[in-house]
């Protein structure tokens, strides 16, 4: 009799529902496309490919682990400051999906659940270039030692000024390049004038006076008229743009890799390249990318918290778009904040755990107005301490330099002004016009 009433009550109440299952083509692979397949496939930045379930299904715990303390995919920004286009971060969702996968055994599914591949350009993260410059030679990299920061010159053969919508730097050798940085150098601009187009080229050091650092920075423009035009970092995205922006190569520009080599323990060669996409009207605003920096950076021995600030004043309106901080295996923190002419004042990006082996380009959702006159500054912290695993050495006094034992505090911003101007006209102040006669 207990039985039967216990069925009925059952029959009654209703069966509790089966839980959902989640398998790798029906929910998984979404996600790890939309995601992580940029960086996870053949080629590319990551150590392993989550292209297919036969890739993911043996990094299963590891993929779990990883979304759980939001490791993965890298994202520093603190979500207080600031909406950014390109924000990696998993949704609650998305690392629900990935959790409950793994804890249900990691199961392939059905095939016919799966969605359609994503297409990526063979060699190319941004599609097929309408131009292409490679180092003339390859590099030799040592297997050990170090790599002094070293440059190539290369006439970029445009007969015409050049407008580009896209940018992307590719390295030849991934594991031994750190990074590079890709600068246009337009005739007549004496920036590395001894260099021999196509000839390794590592600049004559000079001995380094150190000035005192009162906080003020510069807005790089070295040589007068250089400029930035694209950037790799482990991890980085092709520079992109929106409709009616491009970045200009004058015609007759030499393009020049400045190389940051990396030892490995095993002898390697490199042979990096830079690929643009031309825009395909003339554009309303130009975009340009520099640099705030402090070079007079002091970081005393044994410091875990040392603050390094770079202020510039903003001489023509700008509206700003993106922005890359770059230190080095010291670096702690990083901060962009603006001080408006109103005397209004706000953080436009905080990044309070850097990761020297994650530089990351954080892209506006909007982009932000800096009117003339706008103090831009960079506030980063330092930790010099034996508590810094990384610390070549806390007993020492730490000064700007190229080398990961040296520091930098750099910036990087891409800002869009008129056509009509440049990146100088930003950074410096117009000399005020005089009238002639006799006063």
């Amino acid at each position: 009799m207990r039985l039967y009433i216990w069925s009925l009550l059952a029959c009654s109440l209703g069966a509790a529902p089966a839980a959902k299952e989640t398998t790798f083509y029906k929910d998984v692979a979404p996600v790890l496309q939309a995601r992580c397949q940029g960086c996870h496939r053949p080629g590319e930045a990551a150590p392993m490919s989550l292209l297919t379930y036969q890739d993911a299904r043996p990094w299963a715990k590891a993929i779990k682990e990883a979304v759980l303390v939001r490791k993965m995919p890298p994202w520093f920004a603190d979500s207080a400051h600031g909406e950014f286009a390109n924000d990696r971060r998993l949704s609650d969702r998305e690392i629900e999906t990935l959790v409950s996968w793994v804890d249900g055994g990691a199961k392939e599914g059905d095939p016919k659940d799966a969605p359609k591949p994503r297409a990526f350009a063979e060699g190319w993260a941004m599609g097929k270039p309408d131009a292409v410059i490679e180092m003339p030679l390859a590099f030799e990299v040592p297997p050990s030692g170090t790599v002094d920061y070293t440059y190539f010159v290369v006439p970029a053969g445009f007969t015409e000024d050049r407008w580009i919508e896209q940018v992307e730097v590719r390295p030849g050798t991934k594991s031994v390049v750190h990074h590079i940085v890709v600068i246009v150098r337009p005739p007549g601009v004496r920036y590395l004038p001894d260099a021999k187009p196509g000839v390794a080229y590592v600049p004559v050091k000079r001995e380094q006076k150190h000035q005192p650092d009162v906080g003020e920075g510069t807005i790089n423009f070295a040589g007068g008229a250089t400029e930035i035009v694209g950037v790799y970092v482990p991890g980085g995205l092709p520079y992109e743009l929106k409709a009616g922006q491009a970045r200009l190569i004058p015609k007759g520009s030499d393009i020049v890799f400045q190389m940051h080599y990396t030892a490995n323990g095993k002898a390697s060669t490199d042979r990096s390249r830079i690929g643009f996409i031309f825009a395909k009207e003339p554009p309303k605003e130009r975009v340009v990318n520099t640099f705030v920096s402090n070079t007079n950076l002091h970081i005393p021995p044994q410091e875990a918290d040392h603050p390094v600030t770079a202020r510039v004043t903003l001489h023509e309106e700008t509206r700003l778009l993106s922005m890359f901080p770059h230190m080095h295996v010291r670096g702690k923190s990083f901060a962009y904040r603006a001080t408006y002419p109103s005397g209004e004042s706000e953080t436009l990006l905080a990044v309070p755990k850097y990761d020297f082996n994650w530089q990351l380009t954080y892209y506006l959702k909007q982009p932000k107005l800096l009117p003339k006159g706008t103090v831009l500054e960079c506030v980063a912290h330092y930790d010099n301490s034996p508590n810094n695993a990384f610390n070549p050495d806390p007993k020492s006094d730490v000064y700007w330099g190229d080398q990961t034992w040296e520091e930098m505090l750099a910036g990087f911003v891409d800002l869009a002004i008129p056509v009509g101007t440049s990146i100088r006209d930003v950074g410096t102040p117009k000399k005020p016009q005089t009238t002639g006669g006799n006063q």
